[in-house]
């Protein structure tokens, strides 16, 4: 049966030797190297469409989930076991906002609503409560558990595929400090940029800090690339991008290009159509495109801004996740159709993540239909 779990296995935490990786169909194309198809993963790929999550979800909280590492590498798996042959890289299962924690936030997961912080940030003065300052203080001590569960499931893959590790943007993340949840206009957040700008940049600055210590971390615990999701970069115009957003974007990739440079990094800044130039000519390898942009503008662009370079950025992307709700001839054209805009140098991908009602079996048909239009004679 499609997602049946097996005997689980011990786990494993030993990060001095992990399995042979046989199939790095990922990690070339992330390197610019050419390939006999586009590789193809799903943000989200690892959630609630499935009902083998949804019945851990039954006995388990979502961070205890995250915090588990048994829980957290059975729950990555998953989609490699359905699947089987059609993905090609898994994405530690985890969530964005366990920064946030490290740095002293409570954060919730109400079902039916999604992330909660009880106690936001409504001022500058109230930083003050954040320990990532404080005498003593270790990321890497506070996300061990993230650590642990990467090395337990790069034993557990057994080389299937690579995999992939993460963290949220410092802007998405200082978002949800400030507004306290998801929010429809960002106006607390963005009024600290406006109103306390100094204090905002300051926030930024330290959460940028947290985060690349944090990647690096997983390197170091067996994540074979990474990926920076800027989840709410589209609520930024193009100037305010450029101040609050992209300096820490490229910092963070300049600190993690420096400890691990033969890790490929991937951005997704979600809706910053307007800044690919820039992101182009950043230290990341890896662009990864919403479904609101053609990949022929997207790649044309790109190339533009890196003529004369010697850098070649790959880009991933970019089906709209609802079109999974359409029927299976809809998905397998709309799929021809994004693979051949990409072209070459493409990273197949959703646009944004799996949703909770997407039926397990369309996303087979995506998966399929990019083995097969992607083919390279």
């Amino acid at each position: 049966m499609p997602g049946e779990n097996p005997p689980s296995l011990p786990p494993n935490f030993d990060t001095a030797s992990f399995p042979k990786l046989q199939n790095d169909l990922y990690l070339r194309a992330a390197r610019g190297e050419k390939t006999e198809r586009a590789p193809v993963w799903c943000m989200r790929q690892a959630g609630r469409y499935l009902p083998e999550f949804r019945a851990i979800r039954v006995e388990h909280d979502f961070f205890r989930v995250c915090r588990t590492p048994e829980l957290a590498t059975e729950v990555t798996i998953q989609p490699l076991r359905r699947y089987a042959g059609l993905l090609d890289a898994a994405i530690i299962f985890s969530d964005i906002l366990v920064v946030p924690q490290a740095m002293g936030m409570q954060v919730e997961m109400v079902p039916g609503k999604g992330p909660h912080f009880p106690d936001p940030l409504r001022d500058p003065h109230d930083v003050s409560r954040l320990v990532d300052l404080e005498e003593g203080f270790s990321v890497d001590k506070e996300l061990d558990y993230v650590y642990k569960a990467i090395t337990n499931t790069r034993h557990a893959l057994q080389g299937q595929v690579p995999l992939l590790g993460f963290a949220g943007a410092p802007w998405t993340l200082m978002a949800y400090m400030i507004e306290g949840g998801g929010s429809k206009t960002f106006a607390l957040a963005k009024t600290w940029l406006f109103k306390h700008p100094e204090a905002a940049r300051q926030l930024l600055s330290r959460i940028a800090d947290v985060v690349a210590v944090y990647l690096v971390g997983q390197v170091r615990a067996g994540a074979q690339a990474l990926q920076l999701f800027e989840s709410w970069a589209g609520e930024l115009g193009p100037a305010d991008f450029a101040q609050f957003s992209l300096p820490y974007l490229s910092r963070i990739a300049a600190f993690v290009k420096q400890k691990a440079p033969h890790v490929p990094l991937t951005v997704f800044a979600k809706g910053a159509h307007y800044a690919l130039e820039q992101l182009a000519l950043s230290p990341f390898d890896v662009i990864s495109l919403d479904w609101t942009i053609d990949p022929r503008e997207a790649r044309r662009r790109v190339d533009e801004a890196c003529a004369g370079l010697s850098k070649k950025v790959v880009l991933q992307g970019n089906l709209d996740p609802t079109l999974l709700f359409g029927s299976p001839d809809v998905i397998r054209k709309r799929t021809e159709e994004m693979c051949r805009a990409f072209g070459s140098a493409h990273i197949a991908n959703l646009g944004h993540g799996m949703m909770p009602t997407h039926d397990p079996e369309h996303l087979r048909v995506f998966l399929e239909s990019v083995h097969a239009a992607s083919k390279t004679s």
